[in-house]
């Protein structure tokens, strides 16, 4: 709006022709229509490098913040970017040259969607708030803490340093005044989420309301298909690896071993902050990793499987079926207080809440009638509590089922969890069947937006010749 003042400001002390207004005006409405879209710039924490809070480079970690405006100015919903893990050197090495290590890799603005959206009818409980976007550079979803730094490899185990000095930064930018927050995240984020649930709490005031969003962040201990116990093995190496126990719950470290509390299923009983799980029953990621991982399928029988449900044969399905009945087994340590909440379908999807197409649109999942965005403002705001699981798959019409490129599947042995899981801002390679393809809804969503623009640019036009009509 300021923009549009100056641009109204400048047309007023012009003293040219008809024509040179119009020509103001349609440069003033083409700003407009490039500031519409809701692009974030990056804030690097520049003063976390002397903490040693740094990424596995050694580069400051980073944020993108989009400030809170009207009602919202003192809510705060803080997402955590998703990415895997890493679980050695050689994977945590693989990481230095791109994002998921490096701050000086990342993109420097990103687009807010989904819960991060700015816009009132896509994101009707949370569009004012503050929101941020943190960024994910150490591959251990924010928990490592490794003080010595190999002369080698330069690697930095430090992911509980950044935690520290991301919040440090968020609560002296207001997050300190905080009546309303959650902390939330996709896959490695949604696990940050659960394993910093109480911390977060902690760091806000007493009487705000602070809970929690865990979104494809329940990875469950289960075995593969050749029977191995593959991901609890991989969980304990990142564990090792990054010097996690010691930032771990100690309710769960003081009972299990700590490679076990880097699953939801051992510790979320004992955390005492509300907390809401958004996870598909037989969510993509865990399907491709946990369940049939590279390594327990070197002939690459699962491969076609992976990439789209449609493929798999009724063997695999009922494994898949088998998968989901373990996966349910191990949610019901969540428990039915309305103090926790679910919202569990049976899609093949991975990370619903930061995607417009999931999080709220005419024809995003359902469960009991209800879309994830208001399932979740519900139980937020205490209007009612929402726990739901889907019948099995494929009994939901309104899932947008993930299909992924060839690319995106690594048979013949490779694992793919070394590499890392794409998130909602990365998942480029994937479609949506119900929609035409991804570009098409951007394409949709600029098209909204231009339409927004230039309905505004049309009562500036008018409000600019009112004087003409009235002489």
């Amino acid at each position: 709006m300021m923009f549009i003042a100056f641009c109204l400001l400048d047309l007023c002390r012009m003293e040219s022709t008809r024509i040179g207004q119009w020509l103001n005006l349609l440069v003033c409405a083409m700003v407009l229509l490039i500031s519409e879209a809701s692009y974030v710039p990056i804030t690097f924490v520049q003063n976390a490098v002397t903490k040693g809070a740094v990424c596995l480079d050694g580069s400051p970690p980073a944020y993108h913040f989009d400030k809170g405006f009207g009602s919202g100015i003192n809510s705060w919903v803080v997402a955590f970017e998703g990415g895997g893990w890493c679980n050695n050197v050689t994977t945590c090495l693989s990481r230095k040259t791109h994002r998921l290590g490096s701050s000086k890799q990342m993109a420097k603005q990103i687009a807010f969607s989904g819960i991060l959206s700015n816009m009132r009818q896509f994101n009707p409980d949370f569009y004012n708030w503050n929101r941020v976007k943190v960024r994910y550079c150490d591959g251990s979803s924010f928990t490592g803490d490794v003080e010595a730094v190999n002369p080698t490899t330069k690697l930095h185990f430090r992911g509980a340093r950044i935690f520290a000095a991301v919040m440090e930064d968020l609560l002296a930018k207001g997050m300190k005044n905080a009546k309303n927050a959650i902390i939330s995240g996709c896959s490695a984020g949604g696990l940050t989420s659960v394993l910093h649930c109480d911390r977060f709490r902690s760091l806000l005031p007493r009487g705000a309301r602070v809970k929690c969003l865990s979104d494809a962040g329940y990875f469950i201990n289960a075995r593969d298909v050749s029977g191995a116990q593959h991901i609890e093995q991989f969980f304990t190496q990142v564990v090792v690896t990054h010097g996690s126990a010691k930032n771990l719950p100690q309710s769960c470290t003081s009972r299990l071993s700590p490679g076990l509390c880097f699953f939801p299923q051992y510790l979320v009983s004992q955390i005492t902050t509300p907390i809401f799980f958004v996870n598909a029953a037989y969510d993509s990621w865990q399907i491709k990793n946990i369940l049939a991982p590279g390594v327990a399928d070197p002939q690459g029988h699962w491969h076609s499987c992976k990439l789209d449900i449609n493929n798999c044969s009724p063997n695999q399905l009922d494994l898949m079926q088998g998968f989901r009945t373990e996966f349910l087994r191990a949610l019901t340590v969540v428990g039915n207080s309305s103090s926790k909440g679910m919202f569990i379908d049976s899609c093949y999807a991975h990370c619903q809440t930061e995607m417009q197409e999931t999080w709220l649109r005419t024809d995003s999942p359902i469960l009991a009638k209800t879309t994830i965005a208001r399932a979740v403002a519900d139980w937020f705001y205490e209007r009612r509590p929402f726990h739901q699981i889907d019948c099995p798959y494929p009994c939901n019409p309104t899932c947008h089922n993930r299909v992924f490129e060839p690319q995106d599947d690594h048979p013949g042995g490779k694992n793919v969890t070394t590499k890392g899981t794409p998130d909602a801002s990365s998942a480029t390679k994937t479609s949506f069947p119900k929609l035409s393809n991804k570009a098409q809804w951007i394409e949709l969503l600029c098209i909204e937006r231009a339409i927004s623009g230039l309905l505004l640019s049309l009562v500036i036009l008018v409000i600019l010749l009112m004087p003409m009509f009235s002489s």
